[in-house]
């Protein structure tokens, strides 16, 4: 394994302190194959909240799963957390460097199956509904948000779904959409929880700046930034993939 980071360290113990808390207290060390495994995620580049995101996933799929609660090894956790980097790097538009192989060499995420667009629009619709319920967003997203609304009602109101020309509409409508939320979400947000964020986002994408073009490593921070900052204020990712 390539030589890691001044701080592999510290983000292997971070990793460890959150499984712990997700294990409900039972402390399973990351050491050995183990400690190789996250050091990998560190080198390639792997926010921590990332792997906590995947971390959760297998945590909250075994729960529903085991009638007997056992803690949770690192290990199990690789799919999900390669699962989970796959789709942050899909959002802010970092998709050329491939993905890093699972231990071993191979990957071994199962293939997941997303939200089905009727699904998508559902859950899109809740989230800006509670947006505006909550004040998340500024007065003037109203109109923004009932012209969005519209159109989920109509398409939710075909019995048997959209298709064809009909449903690829619907998505290039989605792609605007989604800009147009990412903009509103800038414009109100609290200027101390943007430099947050930049700040959060200059970090997380520090190990790719190398791999990227100038304007490619803007586009991806720009992207992040919109992604980090839908996550802090509980807002939906409109745009449908």
């Amino acid at each position: 394994m390539a030589d890691a980071p001044d701080d592999v360290g510290a983000y292997c113990r971070q990793i460890e302190a959150y499984l712990c808390r997700r294990n409900e207290g039972h402390l399973i060390r990351v050491v050995g194959p183990s400690f190789d495994l996250v050091s990998k995620w560190a080198i390639d580049g792997v926010p921590l909240k990332v792997a906590f995101q995947g971390i959760d996933r297998t945590v909250e799929r075994h729960a529903r799963k085991a009638t007997r609660r056992r803690p949770i090894k690192i290990d199990f956790c690789e799919a999900d957390v390669m699962d989970v980097f796959d789709e942050w790097r899909r959002a802010i538009g970092v998709t050329g460097m491939g993905r890093p192989p699972a231990a071993g060499g191979e990957s071994t995420a199962p293939a997941r199956r997303g939200p089905s667009l009727p699904e998508h629009l559902e859950r899109g619709l809740a989230r800006l509904s509670q947006a505006r319920a909550t004040g998340t967003l500024s007065g003037h997203a109203d109109a923004f948000i009932d012209r969005v609304s519209a159109e989920f009602d109509r398409a939710r109101g075909h019995g048997r779904g959209l298709r064809g020309e009909e449903r690829q509409a619907l998505i290039a409508r989605l792609d605007t959409f989604d800009a147009e939320l990412a903009a509103l979400a800038r414009e109100g947000a609290d200027p101390v929880l943007l430099a947050q964020v930049e700040t959060e986002v200059e970090s997380d994408l520090s190990r790719f700046r190398g791999q990227m073009s100038a304007e490619a490593f803007a586009r991806a921070r720009n992207g992040a930034v919109d992604q980090m900052l839908r996550e802090r204020l509980r807002l939906p990712t409109l745009r449908f993939t």
